[in-house]
């Protein structure tokens, strides 16, 4: 019998699709699929009757997919062979459901989809840590950024309306030991691509500001 509390538990969150909002507890076996049988129930066509499972093992969480006819995805990449899920990872399940691996459930239900009744809203843009969702205004950025560009986000959000180095926000996205190897060019393509998802919704603020010789600055713009 496990007697480990529920918020020590890993937890799948459903994001960017039918499911949007639902959570499961990790500690067996899901399933995910279109079938009745299946613990997660995807209600559409592309999805296999039984597309793909989610597993205990002794090394972490193992994540399959069961021949499906339109593939799993675990970050962006089709899953052709079972890989380890790490914390933050992003599933998706034939591109018609995204889901997000939390490593525990430290996370409360989101109500109706909005992020106006969480925490304290210091701007327009919120972030949720625990849950990895971002809202700007009352509309959420789905589908939802990749690791790295909510890691740079946070990093910023976290310090909100001060300079943060370059150096300090490689590190906070790909982690110590791999900043190493991270080059500006991968850097500046990253923060490219997150002020392109941002400006999708919000055209008229900018967000990600450069301090040239000094680094990067959130400016989270007041909500009107």
């Amino acid at each position: 019998m496990d007697n480990r509390l529920e918020t020590d538990l890993p937890v799948l969150i459903a994001q960017a699709g039918p499911l949007n909002g639902e959570r499961w507890l990790l500690q067996n076996v899901l399933i995910i699929g279109r079938d009745a049988a299946c613990e997660i129930v995807v209600p559409d066509r592309q999805v296999s009757r039984f597309h793909a499972r989610i597993s205990t093992q002794k090394d972490g969480l193992l994540l399959e997919d069961l021949s499906s006819k339109n593939g799993t995805y675990c970050n962006g990449a089709v899953v052709a062979e079972p890989v380890y899920l790490n914390d933050g990872d992003l599933l998706q399940v034939a591109l018609v459901q995204n889901f997000v691996y939390l490593s525990s459930d430290a996370t409360m239900p989101m109500e109706e989809g909005r992020a106006s009744h969480l925490g304290i809203r210091t701007g327009k843009l919120y972030l949720d840590g625990r849950s990895r969702r971002v809202w700007i205004g009352n509309t959420e950025v789905l589908p939802p950024l990749s690791v790295q560009q909510f890691r740079l986000l946070k990093a910023l959000y976290d310090q909100e309306g001060k300079v943060v180095s370059r150096q300090d926000l490689v590190e906070a996205t790909w982690g110590s030991e791999e900043a190493r190897g991270v080059s500006e060019q991968a850097f500046d393509a990253l923060v490219r691509r997150l002020r392109d998802r941002l400006g999708q919704i919000d055209k008229g603020n900018p967000y990600i500001i450069t301090v040239r010789g000094h680094g990067l600055r959130l400016e989270n713009p007041a909500e009107t």
